[in-house]
């Protein structure tokens, strides 16, 4: 990794100017290439499903099932970008391809983009506004219930990660989010609720009848979901966590710039992990322009590196790196802008709670 200079630099600079080392064929669309990649996903996942349908005995189906998570892991990458209106010029064509690949991941369309466009790509790293994988300060755990700090310690476990997306962004983002009686699209996020409803229970009723019954229902329908929380919890938290990495309470310390730049990552993976997960680690230049479709992400991060090298948070992926972000990353402190692990922090602190917890 590069020397990484202060944040505070690029308090002042407009994300637009940063937009300017990235090359205009950055942004040039093909809709081949976005429908051969959906036909390509679709694929891999149709397989997995078919291997569970026609295989025999439990294990196998289960094995299917992982692999069906991995694809569906994969299918959302796709209409994430296909919400930002990075793949088409249609938003209608957009909203159609990416509601079906949503679908199973149980994720519901409007809803998921309304969140993550507007509040994530908007205030990154903003924790009063931005709150997917805010860090509690050493003060807001001790004051916890046990339950709850036992949950956070599962949050922040490169194991159990896949429960902060569950509980945080479907169950509490999703499932139960009302907006407000006035909001224009009120009917269209209570319609995309509906349609995640009956797919749901029709597939699961299918998988019942013609996947072996109860172990079908959990192969085809809830062991992809729970698999493709695991993975989206693991990337989000990687995209914008690392022991270098700040998060912010106040207004005046945070720029859209800072969020978007120094509070992103880049991770690189094998050239063909990169390729069937669509890039979705060389996260910087998606956060600089989320109009950047995913096979031009690499293109777009080189041109960033020349001009703002200094200030991208750039590693190799391997789970020993992982496990160590994990481990270090788990309180902070807002004011000094510093990490504590569970354990740092009960050295620190004469709570009793917070050496009880260790």
């Amino acid at each position: 990794m590069d020397r990484i200079s202060s944040f505070n630099d690029l308090h002042d600079v407009k994300l637009k100017t940063v937009r300017q080392a990235i090359s205009p064929e950055c942004y040039r669309r093909s809709v081949t290439l976005a429908l051969l990649w959906y036909a390509f996903d679709l694929v891999l996942y149709l397989a997995a499903i078919a291997g569970i349908f026609l295989s025999q005995g439990a294990g196998f189906k289960l094995f299917f099932g992982l692999l069906a998570g991995c694809a569906v892991a994969v299918m959302f990458v796709w209409a994430h970008d296909a919400a930002h209106g990075a793949l088409f010029n249609s938003k209608r064509v957009a909203e159609i391809l990416g509601t079906f690949f949503m679908l199973p991941s149980l994720n519901m369309y409007r809803l998921w983009s309304h969140g993550h466009n507007k509040v994530h790509h908007g205030f990154t790293s903003f924790t009063p506004i931005d709150w997917i994988w805010r860090p509690l300060t050493p003060a807001e755990y001790a004051a916890k219930t046990p339950f709850k700090r036992f949950v956070y310690r599962l949050e922040r476990s490169p194991y159990t990660c896949a429960l902060h997306y569950l509980l945080r962004v479907w169950w509490a983002g999703m499932v139960r989010f009302k907006p407000e009686p006035n909001f224009r699209e009120r009917h269209l996020f209570s319609l995309s609720k509906l349609l995640t409803l009956v797919f749901f229970v029709a597939y699961s009723v299918l998988a019942y009848r013609y996947a072996g019954g109860f172990i079908g229902v959990i192969a085809v329908v809830l062991l992809p979901f729970l698999v493709f929380n695991y993975f989206i919890a693991l990337f989000v938290f990687l995209h914008h966590t690392h022991p270098d990495i700040p998060f912010f309470d106040k207004r005046q310390e945070w720029s859209s710039t800072i969020g978007q730049v120094y509070c992103s990552t880049i991770v690189r993976c094998s050239a063909l992990s990169e390729i069937l997960i669509h890039n979705i680690l060389i996260h910087i230049p998606h956060h600089v322009d989320n109009r950047i479709p995913f096979y031009h992400l690499k293109k777009a991060y080189l041109g960033l590196k020349r001009e703002y090298g200094q200030y991208i948070h750039e590693y190799r992926f391997s789970f020993s790196v992982v496990r160590g972000i994990f481990k270090r990353c788990q309180l902070y402190d807002y004011e000094n802008k510093m990490w504590y692990s569970f354990r740092e922090a009960a050295v620190l602190s004469p709570n009793p709670v917070l050496n009880r917890a260790t």
